[in-house]
C-alpha cells in the first residue's frame, strides 16, 4: 500500500509540474498583437510630437487694423487689482488667531474656536479700520 501511495504521489507531482504551453499559433498571434499595439502607441506619440513642433514653428500672427479716417494708437492699461483694506486684513488675521486661541484655551474645542474666531474677527476689523483712517489722514 505504501508503494502504491508513493507511486501515485510521484505521478501527481510530475504531472503538476508539467509546463502546459500554448499552441504555436496562439503564441504568434499574441506576439503579433503586441507588436501592432506597440506600433500604434509609437505612432500616437510621434503625432503628438509633430503637432507640438508645428505649433512651435508657426510664426505668431499679428493682426493690424488700419483705420483710414484717423490713426489712433490706443494702449490698454491692465486693470490694477484692488488691494484688501486694512479692515479686511485685520478681520482675517484676527479670525485665525482668535479661532486657534479659542480652541486651545477652551474645554469645548469647537465652541471655543467659533467664539474666538468671531471675537478675533471683530477686534481685527476694528483695528484695521483705525489703521486705514490713519493712513488717509
Amino acid at each position: 500500500m505504501k508503494k502504491l501511495m508513493l507511486i501515485t504521489a510521484s505521478a501527481l507531482l510530475v504531472l503538476s509540474c508539467k509546463d502546459f504551453k500554448m499552441p504555436k499559433q496562439e503564441k504568434t498571434a499574441s506576439r503579433e498583437q503586441q507588436i501592432i499595439d506597440s506600433m500604434k502607441l509609437a505612432m500616437e506619440k510621434q503625432r503628438v510630437i509633430d503637432s507640438m513642433q508645428q505649433v512651435k514653428e508657426e510664426p505668431s500672427k499679428e493682426v493690424v487694423v488700419v483705420n483710414n479716417k484717423e490713426t489712433v494708437t490706443q494702449t490698454q492699461a491692465t486693470p490694477q487689482k484692488k488691494k484688501m483694506s486694512g479692515a479686511v486684513k485685520g478681520a482675517l488675521i484676527g479670525a485665525g488667531v482668535g479661532a486657534v486661541t479659542g480652541a486651545v484655551v477652551s474645554e469645548k474645542k469647537g465652541q471655543g474656536a467659533l467664539i474666538g474666531g468671531v471675537a478675533g474677527a471683530a477686534v481685527g476689523a476694528g483695528t484695521g479700520a483705525v489703521l486705514d483712517d490713519r493712513k488717509k489722514n
